[in-house]
């Protein structure tokens, strides 16, 4: 196959370009740019590799190419393609951690800010993204404070006038706007100063302040004066916290680079006037690029996700589309962005530092990840597995009797659990309690979800761990055999103290795993974990089935008036302890005297 594949690649074209590596099921596995196809895609055959880019090659079935015009073609294509596909062999930062967002709804009466993850087409004005969750709430509550906004997050135009003025406004730090409405002009004149300060435009608004304080001192509206002049003390020194809070202000950007054996460190230095405000880094599987490629992919990717850009980006490492990326960021942005890589002075000296603060990351995750690797190579060998097992996914069932039969289903990637991925079943099926069937229905759907390619179900775990013994293991492998899904299943036995003891195979094949610490802990959480989380599920179907059986017993309570009287008064007991007055809030008299006399009535 190898040589069949250099023959082909032998016949590409000396043009720039994009290839698609594919594997066996027409997968794409990997996605790369060139500035001559045929010298690139013909390397991979040809001569050694280190281990992970032979795992590569070793998968390569088919590849197919996409001839552009020019090399800044080739690299816009790649990036798109890269993002479409989600290669398993490409270079990627994590998907889940994103920049937040200050949304707020200008066509709101009374607009507010808030902190979101990621803009929404829903008309309202989004602002950033910004650094980090925590300094962008911290940045509302100061413009907030400094305006003199309200900090309470009430819907103003539903109190207006109905509430007296709050603390906040007696300490002074609220104009009390949800007093009168005749003081709606000056709020939408605060939110718009607000915007323009998160958004850096402070300078018309300085000037604007200036002059209007001048204006009231020449009037002898002293006190009009005094109130200007504090809120333009207050517009400058948020000037200066909004760089920071910002980040994105960056007048430079400083990149570090660390290769690890198991992960590797991307970090981004952010300076303002010479001055380093902030530092970002992103850790991340060891790619199979050289580093110079794998740079080049990584701040393409991080740039896409931040949005802004700075004036410059140091590079650790010299590129060969430096300029390519500095047209692609120029154009992004709409100004002139440069891309350089200092070899010596001052930038060069802060590009090690960024380099340092790499490797120390990078060291830092993989103390945990080699611990991790060890762990899951242990229980590879216990398990007699052919690969390391990196996902894995673990079932449990609960129930009391008939009623709210659910499962559980929990997967945890490389010994942490991903949350992102649980899922709840309720069993559909049965109307009495059997374990055995219920997890043979939970299989048959979890593994009906992946065949019709449902993306909360894409993803096949290396092995399932059962909340039980042999026989549940083996009734979930024979769902998987006659589903023609391959994958390994074990029981997670428990001792007389209901702990993890060991694990068994389908066949009744008992694994001790007590004599390795870190795969009994390992297990035993997954265990709990999966236990916990389909009891959650259990209790929470078993709490509304109670609220609804009591309250609909009553006469005049419908699904509405129970919902409306749960979201009141927050529990039944609460509403069985309600007097007729506090019910009569929520629903007509004679109704809140009907429930009133159905948990008071003694006789």
């Amino acid at each position: 196959m190898r040589a069949k594949l250099q023959t082909k690649a032998l016949g590409l074209p000396a043009l720039p370009g994009v290839y698609i590596m594919k594997d066996k099921q027409g997968g794409v596995i990997y996605v790369g740019k060139a500035g001559r196809l045929k010298n690139r895609v013909s390397s991979y055959f040809t001569g050694t590799h280190d281990a992970k880019t032979e795992s590569l090659v070793l998968r390569i079935d088919d590849f197919d190419v996409i001839i552009v015009n020019t090399e800044f073609e080739a690299l816009v294509l790649e990036s798109s393609l890269i993002k479409h596909h989600l290669p398993k062999y490409n270079i990627m930062l994590r998907d889940d951690k994103g920049y937040p967002f200050i949304k707020v709804n200008l066509k709101s009466a009374y607009p507010q800010f808030k902190v979101v993850s990621r803009p929404e087409n829903d008309g309202a004005l989004y602002l950033g993204p910004y650094g980090g969750r925590s300094i962008t709430t911290e940045a509302i509550v100061a413009v907030s404070k400094a305006l003199k906004l309200p900090a309470c997050g009430k819907d103003i135009s539903k109190i207006l006038g109905k509430d007296r003025p709050c603390l906040n406004f007696h300490i002074g730090a609220c104009r009390a706007y949800c007093q009168s409405a005749q003081m709606h002009k000056e709020y939408r004149e605060l939110i718009s100063a607000a915007v323009d300060i998160f958004q850096g435009k402070t300078s018309g608004l300085i000037d604007k302040l200036t002059k209007e304080m001048n204006e009231a001192a020449e009037s002898l509206s002293f006190e009009i004066a005094a109130e200007k002049r504090d809120r333009l003390r207050a517009v400058e020194f948020l000037q200066k916290k909004q760089l920071v809070i910002a980040g994105s202000l960056a007048d430079m950007d400083v990149v570090g680079f660390f290769r690890g054996p198991a992960k590797s460190c991307l970090t981004i230095l952010h300076f303002i006037a010479g001055k380093l405000i902030s530092k970002d880094f992103e850790l991340f599987d060891t790619p199979i690029e050289h580093d110079a490629e794998a740079v080049s992919g990584l701040v393409r990717q991080y740039y896409e996700k931040r949005g802004f850009l700075p004036e410059t980006i140091c590079l650790p490492i010299v590129t060969s589309d430096s300029e390519l990326l500095a047209r692609l960021f120029s154009e992004k942005a709409g100004r002139k962005v440069h891309v350089i890589s200092p070899q010596r002075g001052d930038k060069a000296k802060i590009v090690e530092t960024a380099n340092i603060n790499a490797r120390e990351e990078s060291e830092r995750a993989s103390t945990y990840e080699e611990k991790t690797l060890k762990t899951h190579q242990w229980l590879a060998q216990a398990l007699k597995l052919s690969d390391t097992p990196n996902r894995i996914e673990a079932f449990d069932i609960s129930n009391t009797g008939k009623s709210d039969i659910v499962a559980s289903m929990t997967v945890f990637e490389k010994g942490k659990p991903y949350k992102k991925d649980y899922r709840r079943f309720k069993i559909k099926t049965l109307s009495d309690q059997n374990d055995f069937a219920s997890m043979a229905e939970v299989i048959s759907r979890r593994i009906a979800r992946y065949t019709d390619k449902d993306a909360k179900f894409s993803k096949l775990p290396d092995i399932m761990l059962i909340d039980g013994g042999a026989v549940h293991a083996a009734v979930a492998l024979k769902v998987l055999d006659e589903s023609g899904v391959a994958i390994p299943v074990f029981g997670m036995v428990k001792d007389d103290k209901h702990k993890t003891r060991a694990l068994v195979t389908p066949q009744g094949e008992e694994i001790g795993i007590a004599s390795n610490p870190a795969v009994f802990a390992l297990i035993g959480t997954i265990q709990e974990e999966t236990h916990r989380f389909a009891v959650e599920y259990h209790r929470s179907l078993r709490s509304k089935g109670s609220h609804k059986s009591k309250l609909d017993a009553i006469e005049g309570v419908g699904e509405k008036r129970r919902n409306e009287l749960l979201k009141r008064f927050g529990s039944l007991k609460a509403i069985a302890a309600a007097s007729v007055e506090e019910l009569s809030a929520v629903v007509p008299k004679p109704v809140a005297n009907s429930i009133f006399t159905h948990f008071n009535d003694k006789s």
